[in-house]
């Protein structure tokens, strides 16, 4: 499977457009990074599903989701569109089922959609959600992916479960084609996750970048393919890196200076590899040979300097 690469748009979720003061400016620092990968050689653009900013809730901006993926589908015309990951907990399946069909209908079938069980507790109950324990989560979950793919899949479908119930709802176009949106899970909990993946999913999305996961997360993936005669060869294996490329030579700490915003160094530094093209190319090698497929990137910084684009692009070239 050939290698592909995606890029997250700054959405505010990690505090990526605080240098900015106007939210229609900040709209369009992100649209404008969609654009620039829409120009480019990129398979895809990505969103993250949260209300509150990381590393703690503050009061500045986080976009939307879904709303996010719909118009920004409108405002590019090449790119596929996905979300790392959709939370079940914040939509009743049946109407992220639905919401995805006409979203998939908006970009001309340039839908990724993500699903995942969700864990940021303090936004779960800020918005009224009720938040429960692994167990009863991770149930809701699996129960949320059947009715999803049967929306997708069915005329009329029923289900009842625990969590969610269906009687036949009408889910017309159900994709651009009337063919269903792609469908990535998110997560790597191997006695449910990774099982659903297998049963249902184009793409998993694991690993956080990290090699040793990845190899064994994909190892769980493909037993779990086997014991339900799916083809794990057909299922896209993504991960994600945080990078931000400096020259050789620049001092990182006044290189990132800008793309920090109101995060300390030590934090910023910790979650993102700061290093040359290179030295990102070694770190994307790392983690494609140890399974992974797909490799989309988070940079800070791209709201200020659409050049960051561009210079994590010819990275993934040396791979597509």
């Amino acid at each position: 499977m050939t290698s592909r690469f995606g890029i997250f748009v700054p959405q505010g979720w990690k505090m990526d457009l605080t240098e900015i003061a106007d939210p229609v400016e900040q709209w369009e620092a992100m649209t404008n990074v969609a654009k620039r990968a829409d120009e480019g050689s990129w398979d895809s653009i990505w969103l993250f599903d949260h209300f509150h900013t990381v590393p703690e809730p503050s009061d500045n901006t986080t976009f939307e989701c879904w709303s996010a993926t719909a118009a920004l589908a409108r405002d590019t015309q090449r790119v596929n569109i996905g979300q790392m990951v959709g939370c079940n907990g914040y939509r009743n399946p049946a109407l992220y089922a639905k919401i995805a069909s006409t979203v998939d209908v908006a970009s001309h079938g340039r839908l990724y959609a993500g699903i995942g069980a969700g864990w940021y507790e303090h936004e779960w109950k800020a918005y009224g959600y009720e938040w429960t324990d692994v167990k009863p989560r991770m149930a809701a979950f699996r129960e949320a992916t059947e009715i999803i793919w049967k929306m997708w899949t069915e005329d009329k479908p029923v289900y009842n479960g625990k969590h969610y119930s269906i009687d036949a709802p009408i889910n017309l176009p159900k994709g651009a084609g009337n063919t269903r949106p792609q469908f990535w899970i998110g997560g790597g909990g191997p006695q449910v996750t990774l099982k659903l993946v297998a049963q249902y999913a184009d793409a998993a999305n694991i690993g956080g970048g990290n090699p040793e996961v990845i190899k064994e997360k994909v190892a769980i993936l493909r037993g779990h393919c086997e014991k339900v005669g799916r083809d794990y060869d057909e299922i896209t294996k993504s991960t994600g890196l945080n990078v931000f490329p400096i020259d050789a030579g620049d001092d990182p700490k006044k290189a990132t200076e800008k793309a920090r915003g109101p995060q300390n160094w030590d934090k910023f530094s910790a979650d993102n590899t700061i290093a040359t093209e290179d030295e990102i190319a070694l770190k994307v090698e790392a983690a494609l040979e140890a399974g992974a497929d797909y490799v989309i990137f988070y940079v800070p910084g791209v709201a200020y300097d659409l050049d960051l684009v561009d210079r994590v692009e010819r990275v993934a070239k040396r791979f597509a």
